[in-house]
């Protein structure tokens, strides 16, 4: 089988170009050192969302609808009065739900209906906050699923930690070229893995009467927001 003269030369290109790779000297490849830094940045938290609401149960789902109703119209009423910008609140949840009775190993029957309309609240005014829910719960609300914190300004925070990730990373880079007796070079990668923030605080409301002596008593604490880095340096003998 004769080849043609362009399948020859596309072949002698290739054979070149393979022996042009094998050739290439690897004393030339730059040295690297890779490390992790961690940043840590605390703040308080200036804002609380709530999760509150109205649970009725009733013969017929109609009952229990209306019933809720009722009661939930006192505490969005309550919300306004305390000054939470509309903006502020919404209802995140709505459910009617029939009920049934499954013991003694008969088949279930059927005793009524439950409804619960929950709302999601932002509280800016923690300082406020016992006495918020203390209000809301004179006012009907009879469900709390928790409260979790927020802070405002995370991004400023995040930043100042991703600032102490890369000093940490770079801390232990001279730590480590000057043991080896190498120059430390530049930079050539930085990755940030994923951010890590304190998860939210449930909570545990006791049911109070209006003429309660204090309002329930709310801790805010102090939020940690981590993050972590992967930095790269060239370095040299």
């Amino acid at each position: 089988m004769r080849l043609s003269p362009l399948v020859l030369a596309a072949a002698a290109a290739s054979v070149l170009a393979v022996g042009a790779a094998r050739a290439e000297p690897r004393g030339d490849r730059p040295f690297h050192i890779t490390l992790t830094g961690e940043g840590v940045a605390t703040a308080a938290p200036d804002i609380a969302v709530i999760t509150t609401g109205v649970v009725t149960r009733a013969a017929n789902a109609g009952e229990a609808l209306k019933a809720n109703a009722e009661a939930m119209t006192k505490v969005i009423a309550a919300l306004k009065d305390a000054k939470i910008a509309e903006k502020d609140f919404g209802t995140s949840g709505l459910t009617v739900q029939p009920q049934y009775d499954y013991s003694d190993g008969r088949a279930p029957t059927l005793t009524g209906y439950e409804v619960r309309n929950a709302v999601t609240i932002r509280a800016r005014e923690i300082d406020r906050l016992g006495g918020l829910l203390d209000t809301l719960v004179a006012a009907g609300s009879n469900q709390i699923d928790g409260l979790a914190f927020e802070v405002s300004n995370s991004d400023a925070k995040l930043d100042e930690a991703r600032r102490a990730a890369v000093a940490d990373a770079k801390r232990k880079a001279e730590l480590y070229a000057a043991s080896a007796g190498v120059t430390l070079g530049k930079v050539e990668s930085i990755e940030e893995n994923e951010t890590q923030q304190a998860s939210p605080r449930p909570l545990t409301l006791r049911m109070q009467a209006k003429d309660a002596s204090a309002p329930t008593p709310i801790v805010r604490g102090e939020q940690e927001m981590r993050v972590e880095v992967r930095v790269r340096w060239a370095i040299q003998p």
